[in-house]
């Protein structure tokens, strides 16, 4: 079996709600990260590009007629590089490259793009959902459905369900947005985020603007910010989740180029990291998402490894409380999650996010000089997707 490695990755910056990216079409954002790999890493996409594999959690109306397949058309790299979009919902972006580095480890390709994109301004969350009618629940779920399971909820709702059943206080989940916002603002500062956010041109009140940078972002957000903030999915005083710790919506996409040894050999390219396992798992659809915590435990079974010998994670922040879930049950040292802050506080454009965690991870341990890291995201109607990954 062939090793796949992590070449380069790049995104764009990500856009507030009707923020910077309101004029660009789906297409040339999905577009935008392709043309990045390729003028940084000296490769002609139509002639080295097998394939490009696209997360898009809403792939209707601009985001429909597979924009996997029409990103690479739109960035320029002809007829002959094939496409596909793929809807694992939230772990979109991630699975993307996870079935890349399948494919590359079979033997059957050897270069392949992994990545994503969500423009959840002029494609919104759910729009992709049936209207409720005499033959589906008013959440558009087949009556079927409910015999099977008894309720369908929201991932707000499984969120606070998190929070309620394992004692997690309105205090505990904002600690963990809090830090994500500084985190996020000191990595900027920094300039950790400069070599794999790329800018974008795009059209703003008929002027061409470059954007340069996210737009989310509060890194100036206190517990008493936070603490004046309502709560979105239950009434005040029963629940803990607000728009404050949880994952902002934004629009932007993402890629890696992963290639074999063999691609990366003839090429001539410095890979950041190698690709050493992947793992999906399924879980309660009620609470929804708790995934991260058994596909990080299996995972690391599965490869003799503990949480200890893994030196950075990529947690993807959908809500706070799956981040205080998930450290309570590995007992990860949360200094090293989400070291350069989360969704909460860059956002969180749906199939772009994974391949975006996977970039920043392979980064950080490049930044650090470590060797192993994980990435791992819940899902909606119940699973998880995880990633290891070790720097060369």
């Amino acid at each position: 079996m062939k090793d796949t490695y992590l070449v380069d990755g790049v995104r764009t910056p990500f856009g507030k709600r009707n923020g910077s990216f309101a004029n660009t079409h789906p297409q040339d954002l999905a577009a935008a990260p392709l043309r990045a790999l390729e003028e940084r890493n000296g490769f002609s996409g139509a002639e080295t590009v097998e394939d490009v594999i696209y997360g898009c959690v809403t792939p209707v109306d601009e985001q429909g007629l597979n924009i996997g397949r029409l990103a690479p058309m739109v960035a320029g790299w002809g007829e002959d590089v094939p496409g596909v979009q793929l809807n694992r919902m939230c772990g979109s972006g991630q699975q993307a490259v996870n079935f890349a580095a399948g494919q590359i480890e079979a033997g059957s390709h050897d270069v392949i793009v992994g990545g994503g994109v969500e423009h959840m301004t002029r494609v919104p969350m759910g729009s992709d959902g049936p209207e409720p009618n005499a033959h589906t629940s008013d959440a558009g779920v087949t009556d079927t459905y409910l015999e099977y399971f008894d309720e369908l909820t929201s991932q707000g709702e499984g969120a606070e369900r998190i929070a309620e059943q394992n004692g997690f206080t309105r205090e505990d989940v904002d600690c963990i947005a809090v830090d994500s916002q500084s985190r996020c603002g000191e990595a900027w500062e920094a300039g950790h985020y400069d070599d794999h956010v790329v800018p974008v041109e795009t059209e703003l009140d008929g002027e061409t603007v470059t954007v340069e940078k996210d737009e989310h972002p509060r890194p100036s957000t206190g517990m008493d910010t936070l603490g004046d903030l309502p709560l979105v999915f239950r009434d005040e005083g029963d629940g803990v989740i607000h728009a404050g710790n949880a994952s902002g919506i934004v629009d932007g996409s993402s890629a890696l180029l992963l290639a074999s040894d063999e691609a990366v050999d003839e090429h001539g390219w410095d890979p950041m990291a190698r690709v050493v396992d992947t793992h999906v798992v399924g879980v309660d659809p009620i609470t929804m998402l708790t995934g991260p915590v058994p596909a990080t435990k299996e995972i690391l079974a599965q490869n003799d490894m503990t949480i200890d010998d893994i030196d950075r994670f990529e947690v993807n922040e959908a809500f706070a409380s799956v981040i205080n879930l998930w450290l309570e049950e590995t007992g990860a040292d949360w200094e090293r999650v989400n070291t350069w802050g989360g969704a909460i506080s860059h956002g969180h454009p749906l199939g772009a996010t994974g391949a975006a965690l996977m970039t920043k991870l392979a980064y950080q341990l490049e930044e650090y000089g470590e060797q192993y890291g994980l990435c791992t995201m819940c899902i909606g109607f119940g699973q998880g997707v995880a990633t290891i990954i070790e720097r060369v």
